[in-house]
């Protein structure tokens, strides 16, 4: 199937580190074709989503059916200082997940930066309403603020799409005030792994904690199947590689994370004071 391929040479690149300012590109037209065809206001996120095993965290009712898609923001923040904080979400899409941050209690400000202009344009339009949180067009290699600008940074399921990692590892240590914190969750072959390690180690962060949300996210994928099936049977654009893209039950990303040849991970670092 042709859709199987193209997903196959997205991995298979991806894990070389090839074309990517192709891999760029082609990136940001998809989410600028989706911000323009797909602007249901229920579709907020768009990540693979994570359940926790056993009871989980605490969400309002009207929240709940986005527990899987906010659980990966949950992990992220959970137990960092969030009082006046200033956060800046790096590859924030179509708003979901800055906009539970900047509902958070005590949280001063959110600013989700991305480089689809169009989806950008979509967040600030779906979320108006939220106080205290802003969406900017910007590159996660060349990020459009000064230096020491946030008290945190958070990137979910979204450096798989950029051209070079030290750049962007690079600008986070920047963009971070001394002491901040950066909460990084993504996917990654194993044997990408020892690149990933030393783009954060070069860029200075200091590793604070590391787990393995693979079986985590494959349990999302089960649970969110039907709702994403939902979508897809009213997509007339390209749906086998909607299929591949949305990790559905069957799809080769689906496949790789069940079998370990792809990993969720998610890490916490800390710029030194």
């Amino acid at each position: 199937m042709i859709a199987t391929r193209v997903a196959e040479w997205m991995l298979r690149t991806t894990a070389r580190g090839g074309f990517p300012r192709a891999r760029r590109f082609i990136w940001t037209r998809f989410y600028d074709l989706l911000a323009t065809r797909w602007t249901d206001p229920r579709w907020c996120f768009m990540n693979y989503g994570w359940l926790p095993p056993g009871e989980g965290f605490r969400l309002p009712p009207e929240e709940e059916a986005d527990r899987p898609f906010i659980g990966l923001y949950q992990q992220a923040i959970q137990g960092v200082e969030l009082e006046g904080a200033q956060l800046l979400e790096v590859g924030s899409g179509r708003g979901g997940g800055a906009a539970w941050m900047a509902r958070c209690a005590g949280v001063a400000s959110v600013t989700g930066v991305d480089r689809s202009g169009r989806t950008v344009t979509l967040a600030s339009r779906l979320h108006a309403d939220q106080p205290g949180l802003a969406f900017r067009i910007g590159d996660a290699e060349a990020l459009p603020f000064p230096d020491a600008s946030f008290d945190g940074v958070v990137n979910i399921e979204s450096s798989h799409c950029y051209g070079s990692m030290p750049r962007f590892t690079a600008e986070v240590f920047r963009v971070l005030r001394p002491g901040g914190w950066f909460a990084w969750a993504d996917m990654r072959a194993p044997d990408m792994l020892p690149d990933l390690d030393r783009a954060f180690a070069e860029a200075g962060l200091v590793l604070e904690a590391e787990n393995d949300l693979t079986a985590g996210v494959v349990r999302a994928l089960e649970v969110t199947e039907a709702r994403k099936q939902d979508v897809l049977n009213k997509l007339v654009l390209f749906p086998p590689l909607a299929r591949e893209f949305a990790g559905m039950q069957g799809s080769l990303l689906e496949g790789a994370l069940r079998r370990g040849q792809v990993v969720y991970l998610a890490r916490r670092f800390r710029r030194p004071a």
